[in-house]
């Protein structure tokens, strides 16, 4: 089984519990208007990997992975899903810990040969990260280009499995931060029953965030630095 792998990062701290293995994979069905890696759109292209080339890449570093383990992301990692059920099943049996970060765009609730190699997958995660764009349809459709029914199908469905999900959702002014939709997103997280709450205080709590005009000019410097360099190389 030959997957399309963006990049893989091998100290991840954010995608999952303790230190991970992260891979990131090709292709995805959407087009979120804040994506920041445009470039896993795209399905074959990357590096051609086999899943147990995956597993030799996180077994040189194994011991960092003691508390943590595998993290698929992408891209949509369930676009390429039997790549995705083979990787699982070979981390399973060296018992690695597997989380799947994926939107659950691609979700087929009618088809039962997909259900069915859905399921045989999670029977291999221990972690779901679900990122909820957006809770309403209509808006859904605008930041990302696709309806949000298969994606809340899926987080029920994950539920009625009691697979473990962690919730992400990205706040972006005038997108997603409007105080009646984020209700309505909480009072549909609330119906799921597999829900981890992490408790966790956020360290940078009461740290203001930049104004716009800093973001522009930040990049001014970052453009600047560019032209110094390319005009470096091009004498």
């Amino acid at each position: 089984m030959i997957g399309y792998i963006h990049s893989t990062e091998s100290f991840g701290t954010v995608d999952g519990p303790g230190v991970r293995f992260v891979v990131f994979m090709q292709g995805c069905p959407m087009r979120c208007l804040y994506c920041h890696n445009p470039d896993t759109w795209e399905l074959k292209r990357g590096r051609e990997l086999e899943p147990a080339d995956i597993m030799e890449l996180y077994r040189k570093n194994k011991q960092f992975y003691s508390n943590g383990g595998l993290t698929v992301t992408g891209g949509e990692p369930l676009v390429q899903l039997d790549f995705l059920i083979e990787l699982f099943e070979l981390a399973k049996r060296e018992g690695v810990h597997t989380c799947l970060d994926t939107s659950g765009a691609t979700f087929l609730p009618d088809n039962n040969a997909y259900l069915e190699k859905l399921d045989r997958l999670l029977e291999n995660t221990d972690l779901v990260m679900l990122d909820l764009k957006h809770i309403d349809p209509e808006k859904h459709r605008r930041l990302t280009g696709l309806d949000n029914d298969r994606v809340l199908a899926f987080a029920r469905y994950l539920d009625a499995k009691g697979i473990t999900i962690w919730v992400r959702h990205t706040v972006v002014a005038g997108y997603t931060d409007s105080p009646e939709d984020l209700l309505e997103l909480g009072r549909f997280v609330g119906t799921l029953r597999h829900v981890k709450e992490l408790s966790i205080e956020y360290p940078l709590a009461g740290i203001e965030a930049l104004p716009k005009e800093a973001a522009v000019t930040a990049k001014a410097h970052i453009m600047e630095g560019i032209r110094q360099v390319r005009r470096t190389l091009d004498h």
